[in-house]
């Protein structure tokens, strides 16, 4: 068998692509949603833990502490299999959930990370000039966060894509999970796996790709304001 027949019967045959791209579907829907969540949840998880009061840092370094320091894949099977067993949420939203909280941990130690590293001097200097503690964080502070959370932030959400190749614990047909079903039907699983990994590697790409292209355009404000 040549090496386009084995393509043809891994990609094409009896509508192999569909299956694939609906797999893949499913990777950056639980991919994009759990970025979304724990993104959100990371930044109050930040803010509980950058507070003056001790309960609520308290909290928020045992919440971190926790989830940075549990396996991905054990916090899905403790919900799937346990908190949630007898809930209506699907297998899906499950998987949301648990990347989502992992995600936020990360997130929250990232941005709190950020903080300390900003420049003080500046915010000191903003405030003397009459300006107010808001105006100060989204004018000085969040650009120098985020500036400096930009790179972290970028492998967080790569480590998310890879991660949620366990989802197939949880009967979720994703593309890791069409990938192995693939290579058990069309029994060409060297090939097969190394086109499940090329699709992975593509979906960092389009992640690296995307903060370079805003690297770029804030490049080119820059320039243009100067």
């Amino acid at each position: 068998m040549t090496l386009s027949d084995k393509l043809y019967k891994i990609l094409i045959q009896g509508g192999s692509w569909k299956t694939i791209l609906g797999g893949l579907w499913v990777t950056v829907q639980i991919s994009a949603l759990a970025l979304l969540l724990g993104t959100l949840l990371g930044a109050l998880i930040c803010l509980l833990r950058t507070r003056k009061n001790p309960v609520a840092r308290g909290i928020a370094s045992v919440y971190i502490a926790i989830l940075r320091g549990t396996p991905v894949l054990m916090l899905l099977l403790l919900l799937y299999f346990g908190i949630l067993a007898r809930s209506a949420v699907g297998p899906v939203m499950v998987a949301v959930f648990a990347f989502a909280l992992n995600v936020s941990a990360h997130v929250a130690e990232l941005l709190r990370s950020a903080l300390s590293a900003a420049d003080k001097g500046q915010m000191e200097a903003a405030r003397m000039l009459g300006c107010s503690a808001w105006n100060t964080f989204r004018c000085i502070t969040l650009p120098q966060v985020l500036r400096i959370a930009k790179p972290v932030y970028q492998s967080t959400i790569v480590n998310l894509i890879q991660w949620t190749s366990v989802v197939g614990y949880v009967t979720i047909t994703d593309l890791t999970r069409v990938i192995n079903n693939t290579a058990s039907r069309t029994m060409q699983p060297l090939l097969t796996i190394t086109i499940g990994m090329l699709i992975y590697l593509a979906l960092a790409y389009i992640v690296y790709g995307i903060f370079r292209l805003s690297d770029v355009i804030q490049a080119r404000k820059r320039g243009e304001a100067a």
